[in-house]
């Protein structure tokens, strides 16, 4: 009558076991850190660990270790004013071989990590997080436009066959064309203004110049701010960072912040990249004839394999990172690394109409990146870029192709990074980070700390009071509600959601449900007794008959969670995250959990006259 198969023990027993596994790793509290990796060319060592201890010792700092973990060099303190110190002290001293980036550091042990076990993220609200806020260069995003039209002006011209001395720029951000003498400068005014209807074109004598309106202008500098954002957004994406903050500030810059992030030099990395890829020709000539004597062909530029050795190739740039929208990291059928393209259908058909025409010839790819650079000119700061350029490989176009074709070259770090950034999209202008810094929790440490011992409590109570009202059942409600919240804090843990403080207000809401789930089972057991019916039968029936009552209620309030999910956004997404996570358990632990609890205590017992109810 009163039976429980064990093959749900051991699914009981198996869901404990890995509930308190990856439960575990939230009591380790994390360290204050500050985090050093290494760019290009530059490496971790010993040499480098005893610098940064000696540059701490002179700031007057006393870290609790500085030690390479992984592919980075910590430095743990003690509170949050020390890593600020600290990481000011070693950019400076570091320079710009390496990253240098604050960090929360966990303790959780290596053997936890190993499967997979991670701490809770916690929301802004609650923990704290990243804080960036971002300079968007607007000068280089309209040298980048401007640049375009440039190059837009002489493909209009050399495709329309009318003959021009030079193409240059302006410091207005104007363009001057000079068009030869027999040249019809009239029909060169008709031709760009029907191709570049937004722009103003002037006729003095046999010279064009080419007006960029000021409303063009302040277009170009809004535009670049908006792309950037939604760039920022698709490559925080990439990070897996939930519930990001990502706005606006005034005219130049971006606020990002990241709640709970672990690894904020990934994070700096991925957000202020501006590594692309660039399709380019390679035009005929000897590039050290052309370099020794500064003779460059006009359509041509001296740019650097990563041997040292120049190659010229054009200035007319085939297809670049903004048009592809899918990139993977692969492995080529050499077994090196490879990044797998995918292009928009403009650059496809561009690739297509250049390979169709250049088979047999060779076409370099060009790894471009702007690096932030400061120097410091009557003493204050001067912030600037420097642009690297290398050609990452020369390869003869053996056939035709368009939209996919893989690209080879990079080291395995680099493809894995290339494919993340050509993923989320290429910035319109470059970023400097002007400010970096762990935030506080929003509402306060006080006010966080005062709510969990509040929520505490109010569980503590709850125990206490069914211990007493319902007895051995209460104890029994007891556990099946710990085993709840253990099972929440586990699948929250192994997912990567994010507690907030709406978090926490469905899980309270979720535990509430438990609650009742477990009234009405031992309500429905007191009826069965009250009816006359034998102890063990009244178990027995208390759980199937206020079963199907408890999965109809928690159903509804499921479908619920569903829909906030679904067209909530923000902290209606936490909330209704923990809201569905805790009813499932809850429902697996008062209808599964405490019947197997009940059954194991009362099932033997031959002569069972009462339950403690």
């Amino acid at each position: 009558m009163l039976e429980f198969p064990r093959w749900k023990y051991f699914v009981i027993l198996l869901v404990l076991v890995v509930s308190a596994l990856y439960s575990l790793p939230n009591v380790y509290q994390n360290d204050y850190a500050v985090q050093i990796t290494a760019n290009r060319g530059a490496s971790l060592d010993e040499a480098l660990r005893d610098r940064v201890e000696g540059d701490l010792k002179e700031a007057g700092l006393v870290p609790k270790s500085v030690a390479i973990e992984g592919d980075s060099l910590m430095v743990r303190l003690t509170d949050p004013e020390a890593q600020t110190l600290a990481a000011d002290t070693l950019r400076t001293g570091l320079g710009e071989n390496h990253t240098v980036a604050l960090n929360l550091a966990s303790n959780v042990p290596d053997w936890l990590d190993m499967l997979g076990a991670k701490p809770m993220v916690l929301g802004l609200d609650l923990q704290g997080g990243v804080h960036f806020v971002l300079q968007v260069d607007q000068k280089a995003a309209l040298e980048k436009r401007v640049d375009a039209y440039v190059e837009d002006v002489r493909v209009t011209l050399r495709d329309n066959r009318i003959r021009y001395t030079a193409v240059d720029r302006r410091a207005d951000h104007g363009i001057g064309v000079s068009l030869a003498s027999d040249a019809d400068p009239a029909r060169a005014r008709e031709l760009l203004t029907k191709a570049m209807p937004a722009l103003g074109v002037n006729i003095q004598g046999n010279r064009l110049t080419v007006v960029i309106p000021e409303a063009e202008l302040t277009q170009i500098a809004g535009s670049a701010i908006e792309q950037n954002i939604t760039t920022l957004r698709n490559r925080v994406n990439q990070l897996g960072v939930a519930e990001p903050i990502i706005q606006r500030q005034g005219n130049d810059r971006i606020v990002v912040q990241l709640p709970g992030v672990q690894d904020t030099a990934e994070a700096k990395r991925m957000i202020g990249a501006t590594a692309t890829l660039e399709y380019r020709a390679v035009i005929d000539g000897n590039a050290y004839d052309a370099l020794s004597t500064g003779r460059v062909p006009p359509e041509a530029k001296i740019y650097y394999r990563r041997d040292g050795s120049p190659v010229l190739l054009s200035k007319r740039v085939i297809v670049t990172g903004d048009q592809m929208v899918a990139a993977t990291s692969a492995i080529d059928q050499n077994g090196q690394p490879a990044v797998s393209v995918t292009l928009n259908n403009v650059g496809g058909d561009r690739m297509f109409d250049f390979t169709s025409q250049s088979v047999g010839k060779p076409m370099a790819v060009v790894y471009t990146e702007r690096i932030p650079q400061v120097t410091t000119v009557n003493g204050e700061e001067v912030r600037s870029f420097r642009v690297k350029e290398e050609v990452i490989s020369v390869a003869n176009i053996n056939g035709v192709f368009g939209k996919n074709f893989q690209t080879t070259g990079l080291e395995k770090g680099e493809a894995d990074d290339l494919a993340k950034l050509l993923r989320a999209g290429s910035l319109a202008a470059p970023m400097d980070f002007v400010e970096e810094r762990i935030v506080g929790p929003s509402l306060g440490k006080e006010n966080v700390e005062r709510g969990v011992t509040a929520v505490l409590y109010a569980f503590l109570f709850t125990l206490v009071f069914f211990g007493v009202y319902y007895r051995m059942f209460g104890v029994l409600t007891g556990l099946a509600l710990l085993f709840n919240l253990l099972i929440v804090v586990a699948v929250m843990s192994l997912f990567g959601a994010t507690m907030t403080l709406p978090g926490f207000a469905g899980l309270a809401l979720s535990i509430g449900l438990s609650v009742d789930a477990n009234v009405l089972i031992n309500e429905r057991i007191r009826e069965e007794l009250r009816a006359g019916v034998p102890p063990k039968a009244a178990i027995a029936g208390g759980y199937e008959k206020a079963s199907g009552t408890i999965l109809d209620a928690n159903l509804t309030a499921i479908l619920a969670g569903v829909a906030l999910y679904a067209f909530g956004t923000g902290p209606l997404k936490g909330f209704a995250v923990t809201m569905v996570v805790g009813i499932i358990a809850s429902m697996f632990t008062a209808i599964t959990v405490s019947r197997a609890l009940a059954v194991l205590i009362y099932a033997r017992r031959k002569k069972l006259k009462s339950l403690a109810i």
